[in-house]
């Protein structure tokens, strides 16, 4: 059984229909990317799948659940996680505090403690600035700090959207490293990434949507050395 499956999920804005039947699934141990242009409908799907949204129809399952039309806490609490688009950070906050805040819902203190450490040791820049404001941290700490929170939250599947959003190519390649870190403390990964040729380099599978449809999808090998992949999307 695959940990995470999505089964014909359409989504809409009102008159618009934003997901047109999308089927997918993530394995244990798997980095699967979803690729397509601006306005494709690929952070609706995890926004769909997270509980931001709720599908017109269709199903998803997790672990075995269905989840199909939960609230987004209670889709967190299975241990499905997101990484929105924008970090969305608390600026306001130090950076210790926002760690903090990724562990609202445990009660093992010490343990939430234990991880903290694990987050600064696996992001040095993270314990150099850990009284810092959030808000005064650059965007590539910042996605660290987000991703950090999220990892406080003890992830069975981590969602990223958009994580090189807006960074330097030098910081892309660094987001792309913590991916890797991720993935080999094996935890499963859900990627939306708008840089196709980083995204397809990193994922054991991808699926490409268009118009809110999967037109195409395969192994990020094999997608690499599709002729209309590369035309499209890799130039």
């Amino acid at each position: 059984m695959a940990l995470l499956e999505v089964h014909d999920i359409h989504t809409s804005y009102g008159a618009i229909k934003a997901l047109r039947g999308i089927s997918l699934h993530v394995e244990h141990g798997q980095v699967v990317s979803l690729i397509g242009a601006n306005g494709a409908g690929k952070s609706t799907a995890l926004n769909t799948i997270s509980g931001m949204l709720k599908p017109t129809s269709g199903r998803i399952t997790f672990s075995g659940t269905d989840i199909t039309g939960w609230r987004a806490d209670r889709v967190t609490g299975l241990g499905l996680v997101q990484v929105p688009e924008g970090r969305q950070i608390i600026a306001p906050m130090t950076v210790y505090e926002n760690l903090l805040i990724g562990a609202y819902r445990r009660t093992d203190r010490a343990a939430v403690q234990r991880d903290i450490d694990g987050i600064f040791a696996q992001f040095p820049r993270l314990h150099e600035r850990r009284d810092q404001r959030a808000g005064s941290l650059s965007g590539g700490e910042q996605q660290m700090l987000a991703v950090g929170r999220a990892l406080m939250m003890r992830p069975r599947l981590l969602m990223l959207d958009e994580p090189s959003m807006g960074l330097a190519p030098l910081l892309v390649n660094q987001v792309f490293e913590i991916i890797k870190g991720i993935r080999d403390q094996d935890i499963p990964i859900l990627l939306v990434e708008q840089n196709a040729r980083k995204a397809l380099q990193i994922a054991d599978y991808a699926y490409v949507l268009e118009r809110g449809e999967i037109v195409a999808q395969g192994s990020g090998a094999a997608l690499r050395q599709d002729t209309a992949i590369i035309s499209a999307y890799l130039g």
